[in-house]
């Protein structure tokens, strides 16, 4: 057959070879599998409208067909976005917008990591990244009410993706299969040796680079460093910056990245973003961290934008597994935003008045010191945690620390609590943790009324000290007393985060169990 007949009747054939491999549902058997998700209405009119390539025989074959869909959506929810920039009428809409485009990227590479037959993920990965797909989208959502954007913009954003994505949450929800690795010198094996040498010998003594104010290393500045270092990093990077007082913005986008400093009070980055200076949330942060894999240590972390300027972040962290040990953070109100993934926290000072410990990760901080400072509202809230999907694994869990006053602190003229519900399905746990005097009788605020005081998951287990006793704590449904090691379990650095498989591989050390 010549060439260019074969083409025709390629292409006269082709619409029905399509046919023969497509697979058609009726409305029946769609809403049969849609009734099983949170939102079945979006689910029965983007399956209805899905052109099958295999038939669904089970929930794992429903589960892929959804994040398919919910990929589809965020992509269209993406170029939708991208559209609005020519739109944006002033700077506050324009600062919303940025977040938004840098959300959505962010939300698509985690979607194409969860969907690829090249990775290889575990079960509970596959929550964690579509918990943070999701967290990315509330975020950019977030940052336009911050910065009092007209709502009508909203529904441009979240083009239904976001129900989609809760969709495919409630789907890979299950029992979790872990299996732990083996080890070799103490490390996962497949850490390579050349690693295993450097996180057990001093970061700084083996630095790719140094940081110093004084001209003494390659760059004068954390961002130079943090901009030229290599975008992919089978092993890791270490950044050592120098005692001194770093004053600007940072943004590690590259993974495997460790910035390692020569101490609390002696190697501090600073900025002095904030709401009230006109940018979002998510834009004030001084250092973040979206890399992942990403260590920070003896570093101190600043934001002095102050308690008027509301809300003003010191670190930002979307970096999965990553890991901060021997550092500083200090601000007034958001003080340490735990955005999203999986990350841990290990003899760590965090100061601040108002939420100052907030965000959507799967974080544990241990042996951490949580400093409270005088607030102009005298009313502090030590954590604000912003799951708003019943079934992401996320939560806020602070292990063997202690909170207590900053310097200076006058306990009497103001009252303190442990945290208070910012989002529907809040979930935070205070365990074996010596909470001082200044922690009001109650040990819990209402964030507007009765908002989310049935749905959300407060707990306190084993804790210390004057302010632990909670004979007189708030009696809400969601609040629970926990009073075995079996019902705190799983909210260790083992269950909650199964940190045995990832952290060994940091040099730092941690306690898996209670």
């Amino acid at each position: 057959m010549a060439p260019s007949l074969r083409l025709i009747v390629t292409l006269l054939i082709a619409p029905f070879l399509f046919s023969s491999l497509a697979f058609s549902y009726s409305l029946k058997d769609i809403q049969s599998w849609c009734n099983q998700t949170p939102y079945p209405k979006p689910c029965e009119y983007y399956l209805t409208n899905h052109a099958f390539n295999k038939p669904i025989k089970n929930k794992s074959d429903f589960f892929k067909v959804s994040l398919e869909l919910a990929l589809e959506r965020a992509k269209r929810g993406e170029l939708n976005t991208h559209s609005l920039g020519p739109k944006c009428r002033n700077v506050h809409e324009k600062a919303a917008w940025t977040d938004c485009i840098e959300l959505y990227e962010y939300t698509i590479q985690r979607l194409n990591k969860t969907a690829s037959p090249h990775t290889k993920c575990t079960q509970t990965d596959t929550q964690t990244w579509l918990s943070t797909a999701l967290t990315n989208l509330e975020t950019c959502r977030t940052g336009f009410y911050e910065l009092g954007v007209p709502d009508y913009i909203l529904p441009l954003l979240s083009n239904n993706v976001t129900k989609l994505l809760s969709n495919t949450l409630s789907l890979n929800k299950g029992p979790y299969q872990y299996n732990p690795p083996s080890y070799k010198e103490g490390f996962p094996t497949w850490v390579k040796p050349g690693d295993r040498k450097l996180l057990q010998s001093s970061a700084a003594s083996k630095a790719n680079v140094v940081v110093a104010k004084d001209g003494s290393g390659k760059y004068t500045t954390v961002k130079a460093a943090v901009d030229a270092a290599p975008k992919s990093n089978s092993g890791r990077y270490v950044i050592y910056v120098k005692a001194g007082v770093y004053n600007e913005q940072v943004e590690v986008k590259a993974s495997n990245i460790m910035l390692v400093g020569d101490g609390i009070g002696k190697t501090i980055i600073t900025g002095s973003k904030s709401v009230g200076g006109g940018t979002t949330t998510f834009r004030s942060a001084t250092v973040a961290a979206v890399g992942d894999g990403f260590i920070a240590q003896d570093i101190t972390f600043r934001n002095t934008a102050g308690a008027a300027n509301h809300q003003a972040v010191a670190f930002r962290s979307g970096s999965d597994l990553s890991v901060f040990y021997r550092c500083s953070f200090e601000g007034y109100q958001d003080t340490l935003y735990v955005h999203s993934e999986r990350q841990f926290y290990r003899e760590c000072d965090i100061y601040g008045t108002v939420d100052f410990i907030f965000g959507n990760a799967a974080v544990v901080l241990q042996n951490c010191n949580i400093y409270a400072r005088t607030p102009p509202q005298r009313t502090i809230t030590v954590t604000a945690q912003g799951r708003t999907d019943p079934n992401q694994n996320t939560g806020i869990i602070i292990h063997n620390s202690k909170v207590t006053g900053a310097s200076g602190f006058n306990p009497s003229s103001v009252k303190s609590y442990l945290g208070r519900p910012w989002q529907k399905y809040s979930r935070t746990v205070f365990m074996k943790t010596n909470l001082d005097s200044l922690i009001n009788p109650a040990g819990w605020m209402e964030w507007d009324g009765n908002f989310a005081l049935d749905t959300l998951y407060y707990a306190e287990y084993a804790n210390t000290g004057p302010g632990s006793n909670t004979a007189n704590r708030v009696t809400w449904k969601g609040y629970h007393v926990l009073t075995s090691a079996s019902q705190a379990s799983p909210f260790t650095v083992g269950n909650f985060i199964a940190g045995n498989s990832w952290i060994p591989s940091t040099g730092v050390p941690f306690t898996s169990g209670l």
